[in-house]
């Protein structure tokens, strides 16, 4: 059975589980290769067991590695250095010879890729079509708890929901400080509820493309192992080149470029990175202050045109070959800037959700004001925000943004502390914070 049709047998949707391997033609990769993998590992780590060159090339023991270190041995590449009577051939320590140095060297010249051995590019692309059919659909009692912390108006509430159900891209905008990239961060609070397997690692055509990222992606517990069909290790029940990890949501701003969104190849160690939407197939991508980024908006958005309607992204290796993978992300772009200075009717025609997150009511904004007092220790008092509103907002022509009383209730525990005085909304205070937080423009 071959890597992709095992992958097709082994479950639907949410219940997919990287399939187990027995033998080495489940890899999916040549023997070849996986000997030079072992030896560029054995390189660098000197003394390991069979065990623990299993658990580096994150391979089963049985059946797989165990024959890969046979085959290194009767080559005279490793040598056994010392064993444990009783306790198998997984337990032998071995060290490479002076011919494996020479051959891992020579394997390093082409790649200096030592981890989890990959899983080729066709199996990854189809379990992302499998794990795409596995996200919560969101109701209006799930968005309210997810929002809770946040005040927006019904309207705006109302119109998230359908934006985030449809899994393809939203477009919010509005004035800064009104807490869009707080409502990106809420949508990706809930996909961390979630979970997907990713590879360590992608194969193609001979090149390894690192996918797994510590920085971006979560690891999740593993499942009862001793349950079936739940995943677990143990007996090498799935394939261990994978790991459960929470749905992504991956966040970038100004350092997006236009080559940050295809393959980066490392000239020096030879071996690919995935880009950013790459990391986040199957989860959430937030392209945050939309606009600030180096490269000219409208060059950044024609780079999604393709992904967006087709639902496939088109990647470059650098030998010029094109290859295709499944786009499973939520794109939220997050913009302060008017839309009419970033985009054209054509491409806005092309984001299915396009949202304002505007100024707070003065209700709204009072509502903010008191959740925030009460967090921070500050009795709110509605004389005090009536002298706040009219001295510095409505005598002023100033505009109301939802990030105002933290900023404003933060100022007040910074001169509360200073005067040695509990904080509180008292004029004085009010007029202090005020004079050191607004400035005129």
């Amino acid at each position: 059975m071959t890597v992709i049709s095992k992958i097709e047998s082994s479950g639907q949707g949410a219940s997919f589980v990287p399939p187990p391997m027995t033998k080495l033609e489940d890899t999916g990769l040549s023997l070849l290769w996986l000997q030079d993998l072992a030896l560029k590992i054995f390189y660098f780590q000197g003394y390991l067991s069979g065990f623990k060159a299993a658990e580096e090339i994150a391979l089963p023991f049985s059946g797989v590695v165990d024959q890969i270190l046979e085959t290194l041995k009767r080559e005279k590449l490793l040598e056994v250095k010392s064993s444990q009577m009783g306790l198998g051939e997984g337990s032998y320590q071995y060290a490479i010879t002076g011919a494996g140095v020479v051959r891992a060297r020579e394997a390093l010249e082409r790649s200096q890729y030592a981890g989890p051995a990959p899983v080729p590019f066709e199996a990854y692309n189809e379990s992302i079509r499998h794990q795409s059919r596995g996200r919560v659909a969101i109701t209006s009692r799930t968005m309210r708890q997810l929002l809770s912390q946040l005040v927006l108006s019904e309207i705006t509430f109302q119109r998230l929901g359908p934006a985030l159900n449809s899994g393809t891209s939203i477009f919010l905008y509005g004035p800064p400080g009104n807490g869009k990239t707080s409502v990106a961060k809420a949508f990706g609070n809930l996909a961390l509820t979630q979970t997907m397997y990713i590879p360590y690692a992608l194969y193609l055509d001979g090149q390894v493309v690192k996918l797994y990222d510590s920085v971006n992606h979560q690891l999740a517990p593993e499942s009862d192992p001793t349950q079936p069909g739940t995943g677990g290790l143990r007996n090498g029940r799935r394939d261990p080149r994978w790991i459960k990890i929470r749905r992504p949501f991956i966040m970038v701003g100004g350092e997006l470029t236009l080559e940050g969104l295809d393959l980066v190849f490392d000239d020096t160690h030879r071996f690919y990175e995935a880009p950013f939407q790459v990391k986040a197939n199957g989860g959430i991508l937030l392209i945050d202050d939309f606009g600030r980024q180096q490269v000219r908006p409208r060059d950044l958005l024609n780079r999604w045109i393709v992904p967006l309607e087709n639902r496939v992204d088109y990647l470059t290796l650098h030998t010029g070959r094109k290859i295709e993978i499944p786009f499973d992300v939520l794109v939220v772009f997050s913009t302060n800037l008017p839309p009419r200075d970033l985009v054209d009717e054509a491409f806005l025609r092309r984001l299915r959700h396009k949202i304002e997150i505007s100024d707070p009511s003065f209700e709204d904004y009072r509502e903010i004001f008191k959740r925030v007092s009460q967090q921070k220790g500050i009795p709110f008092n509605d004389q005090g925000l009536a002298y706040l509103l009219q001295e510095y907002y409505i005598k002023r022509n100033r505009k109301m943004r939802a990030s105002h009383p933290r900023d404003l209730c933060d100022q007040i525990l910074d001169i509360a502390r200073y005067l040695s005085t509990e904080p509180t909304m008292s004029k004085e205070m009010i007029d202090r914070a005020s004079q050191a937080y607004f400035v005129d423009i």
